[in-house]
């Protein structure tokens, strides 16, 4: 009697713990590692294909490691009137990041790729948030950053915590896009894959 042949692997490029919270939620086994790339956009580069790229980049290095695996890259990159905010890295920069989106509409682009044995080439998503800040005066801004690690996240916003009440409105075709990985266009990319999920 023939075994069925056993399922691939599915791995998460990405070390941050709200992406992993993301994919339990919808049931899916994986493992999760980091890949070390240049985030660095190019010059000229817009925001939404600098999000794209780096989600692509993040699971071909990964694939490349693990070409029997489906691998899940994920990437967000935030835009306030044409300018790129990627993650701060400091308090002092998140403070100024939050400074220049207060009281405008900030747009978080997140892009997202599957590698998987099936596909000739990765295939991607991109989907996009914009959100509104409240007018935030510098105590607000001070409070918030000294309450929440902030500085790997892009535009220092986490909407999953404490962010959530910085903002007036939110809209969005997909809400868990702004947590960072997009989860309705990630179901059909898995789909494509072969994966199905609970």
């Amino acid at each position: 009697m023939l075994m069925p042949a056993p399922s691939p692997p599915v791995i998460l490029a990405s070390s941050s713990i709200w992406r992993r919270q993301l994919l339990r939620q919808i049931g899916l086994h994986f493992e999760a590692t980091s890949p070390d790339i240049d985030e660095t956009a190019y010059e000229g580069e817009a925001s939404d294909a600098l999000a794209c790229r780096l989600a692509q980049t993040k699971a071909e290095e990964i694939a490349a490691d693990w070409p029997h695996a489906i691998v899940i890259g994920s990437d967000q990159v935030a835009d306030v009137e044409g300018r790129i905010l990627g993650k701060p890295g400091t308090a002092a920069r998140a403070r100024e990041q939050l400074r220049l989106q207060s009281g405008k509409s900030v747009v978080f682009h997140t892009g997202l790729c599957v590698c998987a044995p099936g596909f000739d080439e990765p295939r991607s998503h991109l989907e996009t948030v914009t959100t509104r800040f409240r007018d935030l005066n510098d105590d607000e801004i001070a409070r918030y950053v000294a309450a929440e690690d902030v500085t790997a996240t892009a535009g220092s916003l986490k909407s999953e915590g404490l962010g959530i009440t910085l903002v007036a409105a939110i809209e969005s075709k997909d809400p868990s896009a702004l947590v960072g990985l997009p989860l309705i266009g990630l179901r059909r990319l898995l789909a494509e894959a072969g994966v199905a999920l609970p």
